[in-house]
């Protein structure tokens, strides 16, 4: 048993030194991308596991609808990137194979389907690491009801928390078991500007501060008192204490949920309760998420690669709304506004005004290329 103890001592030591490392590389190394100050914009496209080359092949398709002009002027190129998939991920061991993160760091932002991550085992997850390797801090997601005023927007903290080491634990056989949790100065100030920043230029008058910081009274606590410091510099915007057990109630509670605008939150909690705004939505299928850094950027479908569909021979009928909705995220991102905006129109009329197609996942519903065309074709009616 001491020699337990002794391992788990020192690989908690060896922790330590490099989360300080990593928390003092964050407040060296600030290196903001302007899209507008670029020649060319390069858009890597990884299809990824199980539904996310058939949905990620229709977003090419839509990109190049979409930035016809663009690209045949060189403005912008399209790249795919192969080899983001779970057998190259074990046969080399790694969550993201070094030629492909090679391939990936050389572009400027990225699409990408929905990879599969293990249960068990060493191998991290594909997301986690991307997330850390580009320094990608910042997870936004929109959720937008109308009809119920609703209007949410997420800034999930996206590289600490349980996350950044959650496959580096300490076991004790048949003992005990721990997991790390990680909260930097650097790290939450960041997201947190973020959070206030989106706020302040979208006229937003209310953001809340989302942990469970009465329990986790180091970690959480010290992301709200950070988070209240950053928002001592945006006086015109209310900050607000929640915990996440009542906010999860709060979603569902149609007295109080129209109140709520921007929310900022640990990585945890934020992976949770996204889903369950997706899920008010409409489905996780619905929703689309940024993954944003000062440098790189990487957009998603928030949903997984749904094996059972490949399996069952299904694949044709995935819905593709979540990358439609993350592709439109990152036109917006890259400053492509009218493309973006173009996009989001057609999207409410293919979903929720005049619907021609449903997409239900089975033979019974649109294929996924059937929508594809819908869509463009509604595109080029406005």
């Amino acid at each position: 048993m001491e020699n337990y103890i002794n391992e788990a001592v020192e690989k908690f030591r060896s922790l330590l030194t490099e989360q300080i490392a990593r928390e003092r590389k964050m407040e060296e190394e600030k290196c903001v991308t302007d899209f507008e100050k670029l020649s060319k914009i390069v858009i890597g496209i990884c299809g990824g596991d199980g539904i996310g080359p058939i949905i990620s092949a229709e977003s090419r398709r839509l990109l190049e609808f979409l930035l016809k002009d663009e690209i045949a002027a060189g403005r912008i190129e399209l790249r795919t990137i192969e080899g983001l998939t779970i057998e190259k991920r074990i046969a080399h061991n790694k969550a993201i194979p070094d030629d492909v993160l090679a391939e990936i760091k050389a572009c400027n932002v990225i699409l990408k389907a929905p990879t599969t991550t293990l249960k068990g085992g060493t191998l991290e997850s594909a997301n986690v690491a991307m997330r850390r390797e580009l320094d990608l801090y910042a997870n936004v997601r929109p959720v937008c009801v109308p009809d119920e005023n609703i209007d949410w927007t997420f800034f999930r903290e996206n590289t600490e928390g349980e996350y950044v080491l959650g496959s580096r634990g300490v076991a004790i056989p048949d003992t005990l078991a721990f997991d790390f949790k990680v909260t930097t100065k650097e790290g939450t100030k960041r997201i947190a500007r973020a959070a206030f920043e989106y706020a302040r230029k979208n006229g937003k008058t209310n953001v809340a501060i989302v942990t469970k910081a009465n329990i986790m009274k180091k970690t959480d606590g010290m992301f709200s008192e950070l988070c209240h410091e950053v928002a001592a510099d945006y006086p015109e915007i209310t900050a607000e204490d929640w915990y996440i057990d009542i906010m999860t109630a709060n979603l569902v509670n149609e007295r109080v949920r129209s109140r709520f605008e921007v929310f900022v939150l640990p990585n945890l909690y934020g992976d949770i309760i996204t889903d369950e705004a997706a899920q008010i939505q409409g489905g996780v299928g619905t929703a689309g998420s940024a993954n944003i850094g000062d440098r790189y950027a990487m957009f998603e479908a928030i949903h997984g690669s749904a094996p059972r569909m490949i399996e069952e021979g299904r694949g044709m009928y995935a819905n593709p709304t979540s990358m439609f909705k993350a592709t439109e995220m990152m036109l917006s991102h890259i400053g492509c506004k009218a493309q973006a905006d173009k996009l989001s129109k057609a999207l409410r009329i293919c979903t929720e005004e005049a619907p021609k197609y449903k997409i239900t996942g089975r033979p019974d519903g649109a294929t996924c290329t059937e929508f594809g065309d819908y869509l463009m074709e509604t595109i080029s009616k406005l």
